[in-house]
């Protein structure tokens, strides 16, 4: 007389918990995906380019050392080089922000 009932709760404990990680599954799928890469800098530039947004065009602190600037700069000009489908805009702002943070001059605003 007991062995039907053992065998009808573990079916039923068995159906729970499928139902369980059925939702538990479809719940995981359905969650928001974490960015996991580094946010850049997110648009726009200025009229004339100051210190601030040289340091977020490369991605350095604004008193960052000179090695660091060279490697920043080279880092962002090979994913945008114009003769790697990059625009020549965004170049030419790049080379004026290692030129601000290295201070080579005030060169005002970029050819375009």
């Amino acid at each position: 007389m007991t062995t039907p009932l053992i065998a009808g709760l573990s079916v039923a404990a068995a159906a729970m918990s499928g139902r369980y990680m059925i939702r538990a599954w479809q719940a995981f799928r359905t969650r928001a995906a974490m960015p996991r890469v580094r946010r850049f800098y997110p648009g726009g530039f200025q009229g004339e380019m100051n210190r601030r947004e040289a340091a977020l065009i490369l991605g350095v602190r604004e008193r960052a050392t000179m090695d660091k600037i060279k490697e920043a700069h080279k880092r962002v000009m090979v994913a945008n080089h114009p003769d790697a489908g990059g625009s020549h805009y965004v170049a030419s702002k790049i080379n004026e922000a290692k030129d601000m943070l290295m201070g080579k001059g005030k060169s005002g605003a970029s050819v375009f």
